[in-house]
């Protein structure tokens, strides 16, 4: 393993610096899961509750590192849905159902029978089905950027039709031309994502649309006993604010954060800003924590390594 790691404006940075994750396999029936669980650092605060993250469409697990990086006084927990990232290909069609109890087996195989759960975008969905399907497995519930499933007030059209397709995953020249309009947030910030972004499969990214279709958490959602907190950003083009205000409206237990001229990926593009707004609701102690550049994991800088020759053929 390199003794530095490859900063998003493309200096090095001492790989000391930055909390890496374990990553494995876990087995959910026939399917291989990719897993990666950050290890927390004590902050002289004791033992933070861990943290379960659902991360969004078509995104590996190696770009929550720039999260993990920055909110480190806990164990986070988080997994690649099946054809993305390290995970094999999806044999069979799942749902939101099938993911949260993908996570409870992985966080139980681990020794965690209590977590926070963090669900990003189309991670919104299964972050409230964990909650509602293991109550009494969730002390708090976090929805950055996400809706109650086919329920939602659609936000751009020219942002939704460039979702359809996993090329913003492949091509890193078409993201950074697109990512304004993707996203909402400034195209200068199109580094913090790419810099851990990996390919998806076709069929796993297929397959994780179609987990989402004709799904809607409005049945259950007054039934989310977890405290929770809803985050978006006044400029994202994918998910308008209209669906935070609903979420907020739905659940029993909730508050809304709105981050102004924040984008999408504000939990990206915002780090800083959006981790001290989470822990101002985990009631945290004001314990420093400095900003650190994004830096590529070795595993990414593997995968390219093998996937350009299947672009270019």
């Amino acid at each position: 393993m390199p003794h530095t790691l490859k900063a998003v404006d493309g200096h090095e940075e001492p790989i000391e610096n930055h909390s890496l994750p374990r990553i494995f396999f876990s087995k959910v029936g026939n399917q291989k899961l990719r897993t990666a669980i950050w290890s927390g650092v004590d902050k002289g605060e004791g033992k933070r509750t861990p943290l379960l993250f659902f991360n969004g469409i078509g995104a590996n697990l190696e770009i929550a590192q720039a999260f993990a990086d920055t909110f480190t006084g806990r164990d986070i927990i988080t997994f690649d849905m099946p054809g993305i990232g390290g995970s094999p290909d999806p044999t069979i069609p799942y749902r939101p159902w099938w993911v949260a109890k993908a996570a409870k087996q992985i966080l139980l195989e681990n020794g965690y029978d209590m977590v926070d759960v963090l669900g990003v975008s189309w991670g919104g969905g299964p972050a409230q089905q964990f909650a509602w399907q293991n109550k009494k497995m969730t002390k708090r519930l976090i929805l950055c950027a996400t809706t109650t499933g086919v329920t939602m007030v659609p936000g751009n059209p020219k942002a939704l039709s460039k979702m359809a397709s996993p090329k913003r995953y492949i091509d890193r020249d078409f993201l950074a031309k697109n990512f304004e309009t993707l996203y909402g947030d400034a195209a200068s910030s199109s580094g913090e994502f790419s810099i851990n972004m990996m390919p998806p499969s076709v069929k796993g990214y297929l397959f994780q649309l179609m987990a989402m279709m004709g799904y809607s958490t409005i049945p259950f959602i007054r039934r989310i006993k977890a405290k929770t907190l809803v985050i978006m950003g006044d400029k994202d083009h994918i998910v308008p604010v209209i669906n935070g205000k609903m979420l907020n409206a739905l659940l029993p237990r909730s508050k809304l954060r709105v981050i102004e001229g924040a984008g999408h990926l504000f939990l990206l593009t915002r780090r800083d800003e959006t981790i001290q707004i989470i822990r101002n609701f985990f009631l945290e102690p004001e314990v420093p924590m400095p900003h650190k550049d994004s830096v590529q994991l070795p595993s990414v800088e593997e995968s390219y390594t093998h996937y350009k020759p299947k672009i270019a053929s």
